[in-house]
């Protein structure tokens, strides 16, 4: 049994999402493992999901996800009887006292509870160093330029390192002015702006957003790179709303913030898939023929948006 807790959303999806695979990976059937959204989860609800004996698999892996901080003592009474052949995780919007009836009937079962703290200062930046290093294959010096000017939030800097590490597999240098350029920094209200008015398709304002961007010298590349980030976001979104995906389920599965995802699922909703996947490839086709020096950068940016 393993409660999740604490301040540090990301965190606590994470260490969900590793526990649930490694128990996941032990079962032989989708009998053997049951998700209760934490929302609206009663105990009784969830003593009967604890109580069921598993059909194929060793044993029942039982997720309880996100149930919200002021109604977790109200669950400690399904905890009174669980079975040796039922695996428990419960995680937690929010910071549970260790006096908590919860926290206390987890620990009386011989569990492991477990506070996601928020990470500040020497902590946080080893937190984005180690990221950079053994999750994107990024060095320590940009992992430190990202903590410089990202906000202090996880799942924002997980985005960032993710967008880096894209950039470098794209087989473009990763240079200290393309990390400053690429990194949201001061300019991501007019990125979130420009996204806005992209799909489904670009509006003036893009344009002067667009050239107000590369006047204020960002590179257009580094504008169609981040125009293709959101179309790609966009796309993986729409497939999700296609398998049926609620909104909160996409912002848990997904490393974007949730804002992000939000605007996404929302822009999703009404965009087309195969235009979508033009899009991408008209901006794949743009980037290729400024480096190979066909085109001006800043007038292809402008035909490329008309193109769009």
């Amino acid at each position: 049994m393993l409660l999740l807790h604490g301040d540090e959303r990301f965190l606590i999806d994470e260490a969900a999402r590793t526990t649930l695979e490694a128990w996941k990976a032990e079962l032989v059937s989708d009998f053997g493992f049951e998700t209760l959204e934490g929302t609206g989860l009663s105990a009784a609800r969830l003593q009967d999901s604890i109580l069921q004996m598993p059909f194929l698999d060793p044993y029942r892996a039982v997720f309880a996800r996100m149930l919200p901080a002021n109604r977790a003592e109200s669950m400690a009474p399904a905890l009174a009887d669980i079975p040796s052949t039922t695996r428990l995780l419960i995680t937690v919007a929010g910071r549970l006292s260790p006096g908590n009836k919860l926290v206390k009937a987890v620990t009386a079962a011989k569990g492991t509870v477990q506070e996601m703290q928020h990470l500040k200062g020497r902590a946080l930046s080893d937190w984005t160093s180690r990221r950079a290093i053994e999750a994107h294959g990024l060095t320590p010096a940009i992992a430190a330029q990202v903590v410089r000017v990202t906000p202090p939030d996880l799942s924002v800097i997980e985005s960032e390192l993710s967008k880096l590490a894209a950039y470098k597999a794209s087989g473009s240098k990763l240079t200290s002015e393309a990390v400053t350029e690429l990194l949201a920094g001061g300019r991501e209200d007019e990125i979130f702006k420009l996204t806005d008015n992209l799909l489904p398709h670009p509006t003036p304002q893009a344009l002067q957003i667009a050239r107000g961007l590369t006047r204020g010298g960002l590179q257009p590349t580094s504008v169609a790179y981040r125009m293709a980030r959101h179309v790609a976001l966009v796309l993986e979104v729409r497939a999700r709303q296609e398998r049926g995906e609620s909104l909160q389920h996409v912002q848990d599965e997904m490393a974007e913030h949730r804002f992000v995802v939000q605007k996404a699922y929302d822009a999703a909703q009404n965009a087309d898939p195969d235009r979508l996947e033009a899009a991408l490839r008209a901006i794949r086709d743009y980037e290729w023929e400024v480096k190979s020096g066909q085109i001006d950068a800043e007038l292809g940016l402008d035909v490329l948006l008309t193109r769009l």
